[in-house]
């Protein structure tokens, strides 16, 4: 073995002949110095011959002659920052079997939202600070040295010191507690076998909520002072989460508490920490009379994700994250048999589908990764937490539920039109005319013929023997793959569509294939704008949900494509999607369904963003009597979004008094759904000025960092040139303030895939040459990539010759 500890720099993962067993921890966070001191004494087996300990360290300031080894002080103590490793060197082999190993050590509660860090609440109209762990991927070294790999489970022993009047949670039950003056020492219980990146520590001022599960595991809600009814909702969903889980699993919940708590500053949805799960807090709290429609079944599917992991991620651990689709696809996937048995009005595995299209959407990039994905680098493991993980994860888990185990096969298919070198095994489902005429079967080469009247409906609905009426593949959207029909069959299942024979799942599948043929230009826009208009008197949330979204991408890219006729082209949109609304109106209903609560808000944003003039007028009314009123009923929670983007498309510089009050809302409001709403609209403004303002607010102290994304969201088309300006002039800002992978790539992927030609690619690109880093890198190519695309499927567009014609017919037709 060689002599230097450089041996061990530029490797992707910990050597393993020492391996932890036990983590013996004490933390002694300082809120008000934003710092904490330290100590550990790790168990840790030496199972090959060695003079070095290599262990995960980053951003901490280790006392080096506080580090033993049993009774052996080291020689030499290297941190390598790039690899974030520390290698601690002996003068002789260490011996083979159990030692402890011992440190001190200091850390900053960081401002970046991972590791060890502060988040900021107010308390009593007095700004605090409340310290907070979040160590997934590879963020628990910025806490305490470790082990910080997921193969590498341990035990863990946490105390902490704290002052006597906060409250102190982490993943076990106090075994005791002592009190000093104004300080208090926690002793937690010894946690089972676990990774790193489960480890939770917060500690600041909260109140709670609690119930129990049939068999006794105490579960609580814990928030903000005074907010402890919001968490209601979610605490439900909890026990009756865990209930079910416990029998799905045959296994009981593995700890002896649950703990879940709101964070206000936190950069993911949630984290399923064992024991402690942290939420952002619109993903946890529920306010019945604030919170929307969709924000409550948002909570109810993060809850039921979170929870899953419990048993599918905690108690049964990724090896390594490679395997991270496995973790987080399955958990998606269970939390929609979850919640579809909570709350089966809600129609929930229908509204799966909208995984199944995101993943679809981000796999049809030629930059897209396999759902098993190589890590070299602890830097690249953040830009894996994307829609194959999750959302491709959980559908081809669902397909292979749905097939019985088979593997998924058809040439790949790639949004540029090309044809991937990928090839595999797919099961095929199909019907002919019913559902009661079903055939499975493998598709194993490049081509394969099946005889239809094998399974067949051989009498069409009027008697008429022997008339293939539609034929359908991919029965209800299991298979994880598109379908091209060829003309014939394709006016077949328009038929179908407009005769309502076809399940809501399969009306879902064939628009968004149709979509995604079309932005591959293997199917015209004009043939598309046919196959909608067959769904004009469709009223379902589920399918519309998809329409209206095929349709904003459509009136977007026809901006550029044919600007002639993008405005009847919006009216022909308009007119698709304005008799369910009229049904809807604005007011709720007495007892009306979940899921037409969310089709008014769903479709009144639409119609916003597609310039529908009476449904601005409208929303502009409404704002400006609930400006007036807050307790208005004229614009309860589910609508205002409509209403404030309504009032930002009338937003100028000459004329910014709908920007102010909408600021006024924000900075008065409490709840983080309102907050999020305003934001969400402040980019929306057709005028160049009024976006870059709100691109500026972002950098000010009323915006909390995780809540960027909402902002860079909802930028206007107009406003796309003098945000990619904003970004070039910002990036180094960007760069230093937010810190992690999924972060920076929000401003990315919110700004650059709004262009559409390719000499934006190349500036771009030149823009970003040589200083492109792990973090962002896939987020970049993917985002140039669709700038491509968009520029191909432009070009294709304006070939189609019949297009103009069309939309005059269908305009006609609806007149």
């Amino acid at each position: 073995m060689a002599a230097s500890p450089d041996q061990f720099r530029g490797h992707a993962r910990l050597p393993h002949f020492a391996a932890p067993l036990r983590y013996d921890l004490r933390l002694r966070p300082d809120l008000a110095a934003c710092t904490f001191t330290g100590a550990a004494a790790i168990a840790v087996v030496v199972s090959a011959p060695t003079r070095f300990l290599v262990l995960n360290a980053a951003e901490l300031d280790v006392d080096r002659a506080s580090i033993r080894f049993q009774d052996l002080a080291p020689t030499d103590v290297a941190q390598f920052d790039e690899d974030e490793i520390m290698v601690i060197s002996f003068d002789r082999e260490l011996p083979f079997g159990e030692g402890v190993l011992t440190m001190d050590f200091t850390g900053t509660l960081n401002d970046q939202m991972r590791g060890f860090y502060r988040s900021k609440y107010v308390y009593n109209g007095e700004s605090r600070n409340m310290a907070v762990t979040q160590f997934e991927a590879a963020d628990a070294r910025r806490c305490f040295p470790c082990w910080d790999d997921p193969a590498f489970k341990a035990k863990f022993k946490l105390t902490l010191e704290v002052p006597s009047d906060l409250v102190a949670l982490s993943n076990m039950p106090v075994a005791k507690e002592t009190v000093s003056g104004l300080t208090k020492t926690i002793y937690y219980e010894e946690s089972p076998l676990m990774s790193t990146y489960l480890v939770a520590i917060v500690v600041g001022i909260f109140d709670y909520i609690e119930s129990s599960t049939s068999e006794g595991t105490k579960v609580r809600v814990y928030t903000q002072v005074g907010k402890t009814n919001q968490g209601k909702f979610a605490l439900d969903v909890a026990v009756k989460s865990l209930d079910l889980y416990k029998d799905y699993f045959a296994t009981p919940y593995p700890l002896p508490k649950l703990d879940m708590i709101a964070i206000p500053d936190f950069s993911a949805g949630a984290m399923e920490n064992y024991g402690l799960v942290t939420y952002r807090d619109t993903a946890l709290l529920y306010d019945e009379l604030l919170s929307s429609a969709s924000n409550k079944q948002q909570v109810a599917i993060t809850v039921a994700h979170e929870l899953a992991h419990q048993w599918f991620g905690n108690l049964v651990t990724m090896e390594w994250w490679t395997h991270l689709w496995l973790n987080e696809g399955f958990a998606s996937w269970v939390s929609y048999l979850a919640v579809e048995s909570l709350f089966p009005e809600w129609n929930n595995w229908t509204q799966f589908l909208d995984e199944t299209t995101s993943g679809l959407r981000l796999d049809a990039l030629a930059e897209s990764h396999p759902i098993e994905v190589e890590v070299n680098h602890a830097s690249e493991i953040d830009a894996i937490f994307d829609s194959i993980s999750y959302d491709k994860g959980a559908s081809v888990i669902r397909m292979l539920q749905s097939y019985l185990g088979a593997e998924c096969f058809q040439a790949q298919f790639l949004s540029d039109g090309s044809s991937g070198p990928g090839m595999w095994i797919v099961p095929v489902t199909a019907c002919c005319g019913s559902y009661d005429a079903q055939k499975k079967f493998l598709l194993k080469d490049k081509m394969d013929k099946i005889n239809i009247k094998e399974f067949s409906d051989s009498q069409s609905a009027d008697g008429e023997k022997n008339q293939i009426i539609w034929i359908k593949l991919n029965i209800d959207q299991t298979g994880f793959y598109r379908v091209k029909y060829d003309d014939e069959l394709a006016a077949g299942l328009v038929n179908a569509i407009k005769a309502k024979k076809l399940s809501l799942m399969d009306k879902i599948g064939i628009v968004e294939d149709s979509y995604a043929l079309s932005v591959a230009c293997k199917q015209t826009l004009t043939s598309l704008l046919r196959l909608l208009n067959a769904y004009n008197d469709e009223s379902d949330y589920t399918v519309l949900s998809h329409v209206t979204s095929v349709c904003l991408s459509i009136s977007k890219i026809t901006v550029d494509a044919t600007p002639d006729l993008n405005k009847d082209i919006k009216q022909l949109l308009i007119n698709l999607l304005l008799p369910a609304v009229i049904k809807l109106g604005w007011d709720p209903k007495d007892g009306e369904s979940h899921l037409d609560v969310m089709l008014r808000s769903l479709l009144l944003t639409a119609l916003v963003r597609l310039g529908h003039n009476e449904t601005i007028n409208e929303g502009v009314r409404r704002f400006h009597i609930f400006f007036e009123d807050g307790k208005t009923s004229l614009l309860p929670p589910d609508t205002r979004k409509a209403a404030y983007l309504a009032v930002m498309r009338t937003v100028s510089t000459s004329s910014r008094s709908g920007f102010d009050a909408l600021l006024k809302i924000y900075r008065e409001a409490s709840e983080p759904q309102e907050k999020s709403r305003v934001l969400g609209s402040l980019s929306s403004s057709p005028d160049q000025d009024i976006v870059l303002e709100a691109l500026n607010f972002m950098f000010t102290d009323e915006v909390r960092n995780q809540d960027s994304f909402y902002i860079l969201g909802g930028i206007s088309l107009e406003g796309r040139e003098i945000a990619w300006t904003w970004l070039k002039e910002n990036w180094d800002h960007v760069l230093k303030t937010w810190k992690s992978s999924s972060l920076i790539s929000d401003f990315i992927e919110s700004i650059v895939p709004r262009f559409t030609s390719e000499e934006k690619a190349v500036e771009v690109t030149e823009f970003f040459a040589g200083q492109v880093k792990p973090s962002f890198e896939r987020a970049l190519k993917q985002s140039l990539e669709r700038v491509r695309i968009s520029a191909r499927w432009i070009e294709s567009i304006r070939s189609e010759p019949k297009l103009g014609q069309t939309v005059q017919e269908l305009l006609q037709a609806d007149a």
